[in-house]
């Protein structure tokens, strides 16, 4: 019993040490995660602020559960309304455009919803529906699914039936699975890119202004959870949107090609 009690109070002691000591929690998007940019960004911001981020990747909207509950100190996420809503009911703050890329139209090259590049999205998302081509959905809650979803409302189309498949997975397993069955998908350009090799998809639909993809950056807000590292969470998004932050996201490249677009004012 003696021996339990020194157990149970040396995991705690240590539970306590590690979040005690200087380690920031990032909740961040699978996206964000699957790109690379955080494993060039974030070594970067450690070697210089000799601070340790842990960092969880999950949808949007598990990240934004994730503030407000107070399990992490500080979110980078994609999905504005959501964001602005989280900001709104006072669990985040110092929220700052940090960068952007934009979310294209994927499938394979025989195209059989026969979707032109002029098209707008919405009118592709028809194309599709109207012709029952395959279509994975991520359908975890992510900023991607929050903008399919959307485009669908602007669409007037619910989106059901065989042809649709709502997975709940991340951006980099629905890439996959729309590879294996030669469907149509929505993802940011930065994963596919990132993804492209291992791929047989190609991009069928883009640039509308529909598919503008911006990335913003919350500290938890300490008035609401006391205990998070508001002051660690501050030192990250300095970092972010300072000249080297933003230097080391407009260099970072796939494929040759510019993956985000830096924002800071």
């Amino acid at each position: 019993m003696i021996k339990k009690l020194f157990n149970l109070s040396l995991l705690l002691s240590l539970s306590i040490n590690a979040y005690s000591a200087d380690i920031l929690y990032l909740a961040t998007t699978t996206s964000t995660e699957n790109s690379g940019l955080l494993a060039v960004l974030n070594p970067a911001f450690e070697k210089q602020s000799n601070i340790h981020l842990n960092v969880v990747a999950v949808g949007t909207g598990k990240a934004l559960r994730l503030a407000e509950n107070g399990d992490v100190d500080i979110l980078f996420v994609h999905a504005p309304n959501a964001e602005l809503e989280l900001v709104k009911k006072g669990y985040g703050i110092d929220r700052k455009s940090v960068m952007h890329n934009d979310f294209v139209l994927l499938g394979m090259q025989e195209n059989p919803a026969k979707i032109q590049p002029d098209f707008s999205i919405v009118k592709a998302l028809n194309y599709i529906s109207r012709t029952g081509a395959k279509f994975i959905s991520r359908g975890d809650d992510s900023g991607t699914h929050k903008k399919e979803m959307s485009l669908w409302a602007k669409s007037k189309l619910t989106p059901q039936g065989d042809w649709y498949n709502s997975v709940g997975q991340g951006m980099g397993a629905v890439l996959n699975m729309t590879n294996e069955k030669k469907a149509y998908t929505l993802t940011d350009r930065g994963t596919y890119l990132a993804f492209k090799d291992r791929l047989d998809l190609v991009i069928i639909n883009q640039g509308d202004p529909e598919l503008f993809n911006p990335y913003h950056i919350i500290a938890v807000n300490p008035a609401k959870h006391p205990h998070v590292r508001y002051d660690l969470a501050k030192k990250y998004i300095n970092f972010l949107i300072s000249k080297k932050g933003q230097n080391i996201i407009a260099q970072f490249k796939r494929q040759g090609e510019q993956l985000f677009y830096p924002d800071a004012k």
